[in-house]
């Protein structure tokens, strides 16, 4: 059974003669060359890229292996270091070049260059291995977005440790599971951090994670000092930023490693529950951030480039820690929250560090728009020549108020489809070739082979909904899970789909060929025997002027299968009573009308907001046991507002 696309986006948005001229790719003649070369030599086109993209230490002679599928290798007898490649590489031309401009939550801004940035790296890569740490080894980082998260990421990889980041919201017992998978020898984290005006600490969650049991192989805990508050210190284990590096040398040599050597483990929420530890090679995973910054953001030498997404999360692996740096980028890295001290907080620091290339996420921009739609029409924007969307499909409503009101309507919009798995961006428009589709993420990347089959693993004809699947390997995909060989197999690899490499997406192809996410395959409904993509419900509900978020998911109906449940978030303030009712009963025939009557929610509750991560991601598993009533027993502690989920408890009746 096919899963059917309702959605219906017609206007298109070709890219400028102004921005074609200078783009890297500037036509769709030039993106289909590139997509044949892929197609008549698979191997020969990831060999010539990865040539002319790294700088290798030894060349490597093989390009893809297959014969221990699905534990793809690619360049496997090269060596190289990744470090090498964003640092020490750029010294002889750019070591003077701006290559961070941090800016704090209070407003101070530090420019680090890629001279000053090598030496911070180096030193304490020294330190790293004064305290023992060896290539292989795995180090938790549990860090702010800072300069120094930076620092320590690129210090693992410039002596072959293995890090593992992971986001400074989660909780002790998340950090704690983490910890003891990758059986860390180091934890690198901080005092604390600053959010919103407010110091929130950090160090006693790594403290509450190393008590819990099972960090046996943990030999001490690096602190960073940021805030100044007053923090336990265990000084059998415990040791200050500082006094950790203290005497070390500015220079360390880089540790060669083979292309398939493990660059990081990154955990990502499995749907047991338990993280999956998504391991990334080094060359590769290089490979894939460096192409898609060329084609996809038409990266040149003189952007200012903002990636807004925390190092704790794929994108801010690919697109603040390495890619960026490898690249020879100068960028932007922000430690705070887009509405303080107040909502044109983004807008302002574009304006005042000349941004020229923003990328963030869906929730941050539907957000923006309830703080305050307006306010970028009150700074000077005109520094912007490319936007981005990442983490979730756009819906057309905001993509346009995107389009309109931050890129003054100039400014093509490039919307990534890509996952942890995935490492670098799958499919995505490149903007000088390219004709935009509001909420379409468009066409796959040069040497990217994504398709959408059914249940057998067929392609389904254009205009039908279907599994996500990428059908060749590519260079930055996952290599494995930590310690669980098995379950990445049966994950990522089912028999049943030929073997395909399976996103765990619903998508669709429009008749011009056009990618359509459709939300995540346990994210489909089958309500009356029609299967429906909760994303298409969702953007139906935020195109109404009344909403500034909407959450779609399902629950158990004795006649239907599945019932809509509708988790909505208005312009105003949260409706009650009579007024509930009234607006309710609006949306129900809203979605009626821009979808037809079998997506109309059986159920719609209203919050101030949405159950979400410090990083803005939706609790989905949270909304899916308040739907059907269930007691919530899951971990809440990274919630940013976890007070939220009283208000979504009942239905409006």
């Amino acid at each position: 059974m096919s899963i059917e696309s309702a959605l219906n986006e017609n206007r298109l948005f070709p890219p400028s003669d102004a921005f074609t001229s200078k783009s890297h790719v500037p036509s769709m003649q030039a993106y289909q060359a590139l997509c044949a070369e892929a197609e008549a030599d698979y191997g020969g086109f990831w060999a010539k890229q990865a040539s002319a993209r790294i700088d290798w230490h030894t060349p490597f002679t093989q390009s893809l292996d297959e014969s221990n599928a699905p534990f793809y290798t690619w360049f496997a007898d090269g060596t190289l270091n990744v470090s090498y490649n964003c640092l020490d590489r750029h010294l002889a031309t750019r070591g003077d070049k701006v290559a961070v401009i941090f800016e704090a939550d209070g407003g101070e801004v530090t420019r680090v260059t890629y001279r000053e940035l090598h030496a911070r790296v180096c030193r304490f890569a020294n330190a790293l291995k004064a305290k023992g740490v060896q290539k292989g080894d795995r180090v938790v980082i549990y860090l702010p977005m800072s300069v120094e998260a930076i620092v320590a990421m690129q210090a693992c990889a410039r002596i072959g440790a293995i890090h593992s980041v992971v986001f400074g919201g989660f909780s002790s017992k998340s950090l704690n599971e983490r910890i003891v998978d990758a059986g860390a020898v180091l934890v690198i984290t901080s005092d604390g951090q600053f959010r919103g005006g407010k110091a929130i600490p950090l160090k006693p969650a790594v403290d509450e994670a190393l008590a819990m049991g099972g960090t046996g192989s943990v030999k001490g805990v690096v602190v960073y000092r940021r805030t100044g508050a007053p923090t336990a210190f265990d000084a059998s284990r415990d040791i200050w930023w500082d006094d950790f590096q203290a005497g070390q040398a500015e220079t360390c040599p880089p540790e060669f490693v083979s292309a398939e050597h493990p660059l990081f483990i990154l955990y990502t929420s499995g749907s047991t529950g338990k993280p999956k530890g998504v391991q990334h090679s080094s060359g590769g995973y290089l490979l894939g951030a460096l192409a898609s910054l060329e084609w996809v953001f038409d990266f040149k030498d003189n952007d200012v480039f903002w990636c807004t997404a925390d190092v704790g999360w794929i994108t801010g692996h690919s697109y603040v820690a390495y890619g960026p740096l490898a690249a020879g980028g100068t960028q932007v890295v922000f430690e705070g929250v887009p509405t303080y001290p107040d909502a044109g907080r983004f807008w302002r620091m574009i304006q005042d560090h000349k941004v020229t290339i923003f990328y963030t996420a869906p929730t941050a921009i539907r957000s923006l728009i309830k703080a305050g739609g307006d306010l970028p029409g009150k700074y000077d924007l005109s520094s912007l020549r490319l936007l981005g969307s990442v983490g979730e499909p756009i819906n057309p409503e905001a993509w346009i108020w995107y389009y309109n009101v931050v890129g003054g309507a100039r400014c093509p919009i490039v919307d990534t489809w890509w996952q942890t798995e995935t490492g670098s961006h799958m499919i995505a428009p490149l903007p000088g070739a390219v004709a935009l589709k509001p909420g379409s993420c468009t066409f796959p990347l040069p040497g990217i082979m994504a398709a959408i089959v059914d249940e057998l693993g067929e392609d389904v004809e254009k205009g039908k909904g279907g599994f996500l699947v990428i059908k060749r390997p590519f260079p930055s995909q996952v290599r494995t899970l930590w310690n669980d060989p098995e379950r990445f197999k049966t994950a990522y690899f089912p028999p049943e789909l030929k073997g395909y490499y399976l996103a765990g997406d619903s998508a669709n192809r429009d008749l011009d060929g056009y990618f359509w996410i459709m939300g995540r395959v346990d994210d489909v409904l089958n309500v009356s025997g029609h299967r429906l993509g909760t994303m298409e419900i969702e953007s139906a509900l935020v195109a109404n002027p009344l909403v500034a978020e909407a959450a779609v998911v399902g629950k158990p109906h004795d006649i239907k299968g599945e019932a809509v449940v509708a988790f909505v978030v208005l312009k105003g303030d949260r409706a009650t009573g009579d007024a509930a009712k009234t607006i309710a009963a609006q949306l129900r025939d809203w979605v009626g009308q821009q979808i037809g009557p079998i997506a109309k929610p059986d159920e719609i509750r209203f919050g101030d907001n949405l159950p979400k991560t410090r990083s803005g991601k939706i609790m989905r598993r949270l909304l899916r046991s308040l739907a059907k009533g269930e007691e919530i027993t899951q971990d809440t502690s990274t919630l940013e507002n976890p007070a939220i989920l009283d208000q979504l408890k009942e239905a409006v009746k």
